[in-house]
């Protein structure tokens, strides 16, 4: 948006050019690359080979951006009862609360009320870790109920050369330790610990599956066994909630180390770790930045486009993600009293980043776009100024305004050192001055 604009701007502007300027700009476009104005004009399409052969080994599913129904988004800003909310203060006493509580009651679940007592235990430290650059300390967050207890083993990496408390990335790990190897043994783009202490950030990670199973078990086991009482409601909590009530204990150690700043710290997760970084930001106002990296239907995307995975098939896939009501919304999006433009609003006036990937069509990155989009203005009501363009921006050109950013990566479903090098970007500016 911000390149297109200024092509534009530029062109108006300069209605009668010298014969000089004429030259020194000819021999200026000459170094572009021919598809570079026509992408930035146009910004993001999905790739037609990509479309196609989705479309073939998965004709149930959507991937038409002509074939998405038409569609009215509840409106941000006109409570149930009241008048139309028109500042923050607003906001934040009615509408915010009303919206909260309706994902609470259709899409992730109600965490319940259930007494726990919580212990920090510093289980290991080492002051020469990353080669020197970082001090490793492995955290295990006891949380226990009526005999019954589990461990979040939270691992976190501080720089060394710090001299106050800096700001944190906590990542929710979905995949495999290795994925995000604390010994760094292996090391992978999923959670660069290198990359992210040499910016000047704190880098923590915890496994969502010391939470919760990510498995269909009747909700037994993880912290559904430990917290849950009684019999389950339409609207108890999901898995996705579970995580995120998972990375807020993280946050209640963090708030407590005096080598983070707990005013800075960032939540940010990939695919449905996505999807519990939006809940966790929304949840627990603590968290100063949400990052959803590919987090598709039930996170970031618009439930009501329809396009590649839908309200109907997610729930059908992963019955334990959200709450039970969040079923009577498959195939019936138009009646549902949210949609995940309202999720990010949940997150004004701190930051929010949503990525996509541009083969990654399961996880509609237009319909992601357009959610944060259409969630600005509520981020207007504290920034007047945060704008954004309708149309997507080109690929591999994130945009930003206020305390929004987005952009939409080459390649496949994954979280990659590129993506976290333009978080950490946006970062610098929002949790940095």
């Amino acid at each position: 948006m911000e390149t297109y604009q200024r092509v534009k701007d530029n062109i108006m502007i300069l209605t009668k050019p010298s014969a000089s300027f004429i030259i020194g700009m000819a021999s200026v476009l000459a170094t572009i690359p021919a598809f570079s104005f026509s992408q930035t004009v146009q910004g993001w399409i999905a790739p037609a080979e990509v479309v196609e052969k989705l479309s073939k080994s998965q004709p149930q599913y959507n991937y038409y951006e002509e074939k998405v129904p038409v569609y009215t988004l509840p409106d941000l800003l006109l409570p149930a009862e009241g008048k139309r909310i028109v500042n923050a203060e607003a906001w934040n006493l009615t509408r915010r609360q009303e919206i909260l509580e309706l994902f609470r009651e259709n899409v992730y679940g109600r965490v319940p009320e259930t007494p726990y007592n919580m212990i920090f235990r510093i289980s290991g430290i080492d002051n020469n870790a990353l080669e020197g650059a970082a001090t490793r300390k492995e955290v295990d967050i006891e949380i226990s109920s009526e005999g019954l207890s589990l461990t979040i083993r939270l691992n976190l990496f501080v720089p060394n050369d710090a001299t106050e408390g800096v700001p944190a990335f906590l990542l929710i790990n979905n995949r495999g330790t290795e994925q995000a190897d604390p010994s760094r043994k292996i090391k992978n783009e999923f959670w660069p610990a290198e990359e992210i202490i040499s910016r000047g950030y704190a880098a923590a990670v915890f496994q969502n599956s010391d939470v919760d199973p990510d498995n269909f078990d009747d909700f037994r086991n993880g912290i559904h066994g430990i917290l849950d009482r009684g019999e389950r409601k339409g609207d108890s909590w999901g898995t996705i909630a579970a995580w995120a009530w998972g990375a807020s204990r993280c946050m209640d150690y963090l708030v407590t180390d005096s080598d983070i700043d707990p005013a800075r710290v960032a939540v940010i997760g990939h695919s449905r770790g996505g999807k519990t970084a939006l809940w966790a930001a929304a949840e627990d106002q603590r968290f100063a930045m949400a990052v959803s990296n590919e987090s598709g239907c039930g996170g970031a995307a618009l439930a009501r486009r329809k396009f590649g995975e839908t309200v109907e098939v997610i729930n059908k896939a992963f019955p334990h993600w959200f709450c039970r009501n969040y079923i009577q919304w498959g195939n019936n999006e138009d009646s549902m009293p949210v949609d995940m433009h309202m999720l990010l609003a949940l997150i004004a006036p701190r930051a929010v980043y949503v990525t996509s990937a541009s083969e990654d069509l399961w996880a509609d990155p237009r319909g992601s776009y357009l959610s944060l989009y259409h969630s600005l203005p509520v981020f207007r009501l504290f920034d007047s100024k945060t704008e954004l363009d309708k149309r997507m921006p080109p690929l591999n050109t994130p945009v930003s305004s206020g305390n929004t950013a987005y952009h939409v990566r080459d390649g496949v479903h994954n979280l990659l050192l590129k993506d976290w090098n333009w978080i950490m970007d946006f970062a610098d500016r929002v949790l940095k001055q």
